[in-house]
């Protein structure tokens, strides 16, 4: 699944470079040509908010179903945007929460979501600029494991800060149009951030107890690639984002990012073997290994205020090892949210 998930993304980006015809002409035609650029100056502002609601029942039901479930979904897009001469500086800011709650389960929460794309540049021709990207991901509250050992109790796998993803990345931008752009770095740096509750052990000290099975648990820190007592893992690679936004029917806008990252450095593996004690492993740069960031939004217009609204996030991160039989393997993470409720532009 992830093979197909990275070639289909580096394929979108191969293509859009053969569509472009060399789009590295447009800087060779600089020095022979006036640049245009944008005219028009100063802020331009807007954003969408959102809030879905859904409920459900049950009594006496023979096939079974939840005697009372109700769920909702919050979320706000905004951005900024500035221009003055060749200068542009786009900033957008996602933020988005969810929950369920249902007779048997009580609640949990099924989304949540900050992600800030900061991208300032200077034009060198129509079509290409010399470009900066500031991205910064994280989360809201904390996020559990509710069948923890398969035992069925809840511990946490996540919070505030815990993951945090911060990359600064200077490289070209690609903007053939309006809505469409590719923007490419072969040097930027990423720093994976877990800052608070690294290690958010369920027993105490992370010792299990042998009627339980036994053994040691392992720091929260550990499941993002990040050593607990360092509480940040830096890396060093080539980032690549690529933006579409544009209304693809009437009413209905699409909204999609994929970010692409290679580190280029060494990392570690940890292995717990005593009560916060971890062995370090060593483990060479694997630049093939391409970490995916893909968020996808399609709203549909109903009305002035009643939309449709349809998420898709597909992650990969090599580093994120709490998959597969034991826990300790990478895996492709994917969430998806439909939901029908009032929204506002402005």
């Amino acid at each position: 699944m992830m093979k197909r998930i990275v070639f289909f993304s580096l394929l979108t980006v191969a293509s859009v470079f053969t569509y472009a015809q060399d789009p590295m002409k447009d800087v060779q035609k600089t020095s022979q040509k006036e640049v245009k650029v944008d005219t028009t100056q100063g802020w331009k502002t807007g954003g969408m908010f959102s809030v879905n609601i859904g409920q459900g029942g049950s009594k006496n039901w023979a096939a079974g179903a939840e005697k009372f479930s109700f769920s909702t979904a919050a979320y706000l897009s905004v951005f900024a945007n500035y221009v003055q001469g060749r200068f542009s500086w786009n900033n957008s800011l996602d933020l988005g929460y969810a929950m369920v709650n249902t007779t048997s389960q009580g609640v949990r929460k099924t989304d949540d979501k900050i992600d800030f794309f900061s991208k300032a540049g200077h034009a060198l021709s129509e079509k290409i600029s010399l470009s900066g990207v500031v991205n910064f991901r994280s989360q809201f509250t904390p996020g559990y494991d509710y069948n923890y050992r398969g035992a069925g109790v809840r511990r946490q796998t996540s919070g505030f800060l815990a993951p945090a993803y911060l990359t600064i990345a200077p490289g070209i931008d690609w903007h053939p149009t309006s809505y469409f752009s590719v923007f490419i770095s072969p040097v930027s740096s990423r720093t994976v951030i877990v800052a608070r509750d690294t290690k958010a052990y369920h027993y105490p000290g992370g010792v299990i107890p042998p009627e339980d099975g036994g053994g040691f648990e392992t720091p929260l820190a550990v499941n993002y690639g990040v050593n607990p007592a360092r509480k940040v893992r830096p890396e060093f690679g080539g980032f690549a984002s690529i933006n579409f936004n544009k209304e693809i029917l009437k009413n209905v806008q699409f909204k999609s990012r994929i970010d692409l990252y290679s580190n280029y450095l060494s990392t570690e593996r940890y292995t717990v073997t005593a009560p916060d004690q971890i062995t370090i492993t060593k483990v060479d740069a694997k630049p093939k290994n391409i970490d995916v960031f893909w968020t996808n939004g399609l709203v549909m217009k109903v009305n002035k205020y009643l939309n449709v609204t349809y998420n898709l996030d597909i992650i990969y991160d090599d580093d994120v090892r709490q998959f597969g039989p034991n826990g300790n393997a990478a895996g492709t993470q994917i969430r998806t949210l439909l939901g029908v409720g009032f929204a506002a532009t402005f």
